[in-house]
């Protein structure tokens, strides 16, 4: 008996690398087939950008006008936004602005002067910035960008003198966020630390919070924030802050839903990341799509080095009744708060995955390649 199970192991293991070989040859051969096409003539078009006013169910490329080395090069980390005045785009030297209404692809472009990469909504414009802290804020119905905030790095350092590598190379504290609250309070992320102006960026305050903060979200006066040292919270606007949620590494993302807000956070055990929500505004939390976990076969063609895209859960939304979850390699919807899932189709394109933005009832999609 013992042999014949061995036999049966034998007889098995190679079947499961033939089936990895093949699964992996087919994806090599779909993606140079894609970039193949894509390539084409100078004047081809390349899908950058989606958007879908239907839920998902149908998509519209919206990427005319854009750079068409942008689906090469992807877009900076946060250099995607969507609010109620469209959707904003930060690509080469610029940022490029789509109406929310308009019927047909159309872009306008906005050049920058400096190397601010990164952009934000603040309450009365938009924000864009680097990781030097050189911020710049255009004012809705303005077309200039005016530099802001040129007192940060010389106030940041003063109130924190911890030495990293920033500091040895530039005598600065860099920038990973900024977040401006309903209420005008602003809040720049830097080195194990957060530092708050209430008057518009006149002074800075250091808040000590003990790692990263890489976003922050409100709902109903609390404040949430994706750091390394998990998902933290505070009710006191940023004056002090709580872990709510750890796993052992790092928040991944917060978003604001009816109710309260969804999190995700990176599990360093189970090598995965999941996805939390509470809908009485970050007292209380649920764990919501477990059957969204990558696959044994995506997680073991990962581990081996047969894929190169992972299939974490990167990116959640609320889009109405709707919670859009993203994985690097699919999208789902669910109608009843992530008790149930639906896989949305997508469109045919080579990057296996999207980041997503959502302003009102329409959802933008963009490859996720490079960024």
């Amino acid at each position: 008996m013992k042999n014949k199970k061995i036999k049966r192991s034998l007889v098995f293991a190679p079947a499961i690398l033939v089936v990895l070989f093949l699964l992996n040859s087919f994806v090599v051969k779909e993606k140079k087939a894609w970039e193949k096409t894509a390539k084409g003539t100078k004047s081809a078009h390349v899908p950058i950008i989606f958007r879908s006013t239907d839920g998902g169910q149908t998509w519209q490329d919206i990427s005319k006008g854009l750079p068409e080395n942008l689906q090469r090069e992807g877009v900076w980390r946060d250099g995607l936004l969507a609010n109620d005045r469209g959707l904003y785009l930060r690509a080469g030297n610029g940022v490029y602005h789509s109406e929310p209404n308009s019927t047909t692809p159309f872009w306008t472009k906005e050049v920058l002067s400096g190397p601010q990469r990164n952009i934000a909504p603040g309450n009365n414009g938009i924000f864009a910035y680097d990781f030097r802290g050189q911020f710049l804020k255009k004012i809705n119905g303005r077309s200039e960008w005016s530099p802001v905030y040129a007192n940060f790095q010389e106030e940041a350092v003063r109130l924190n003198r911890t030495i990293d590598w920033m500091y040895k190379n530039y005598k600065e504290k860099q920038v990973s966020s900024l977040f401006e609250t309903t209420r005008g309070t602003v809040f720049i992320g830097s080195n194990n630390a957060l530092y708050k102006s209430n008057n518009s960026g006149k002074t800075w305050k250091y808040v000590p919070v003990g790692g990263w903060v890489m976003k922050i979200a409100e709902s109903n006066g609390v404040l949430l924030a994706s750091s390394s040292q998990g998902i933290l919270r505070s009710t006191d606007d940023g004056e002090s802050w709580v872990r709510v949620i750890s796993e052992g590494d790092a928040g991944i993302a917060v978003e604001r839903i009816d109710g309260g807000f969804a999190a995700i956070v990176n599990n360093k055990i189970a090598h995965s990341n999941s996805v939390h929500i509470s809908r009485d505004n970050g007292k209380t939390w649920n764990t919501i799509g477990e059957e969204l976990q990558p696959s044994w076969s995506n997680s073991l063609m990962g581990k081996i080095g047969l894929v190169q895209s992972s299939s974490d859960i990167s990116s959640i939304k609320q889009m109405g009744k709707y919670l859009i979850c993203g994985r690097s390699d699919e999208i789902f919807r669910s109608s009843d708060m992530g008790k149930t899932w639906e896989k949305l189709s997508l469109p045919a394109i080579g990057n296996f995955g999207f980041d997503l933005s959502v302003s009102g009832n329409v959802i933008y999609a963009i490859p996720n390649k490079g960024c």
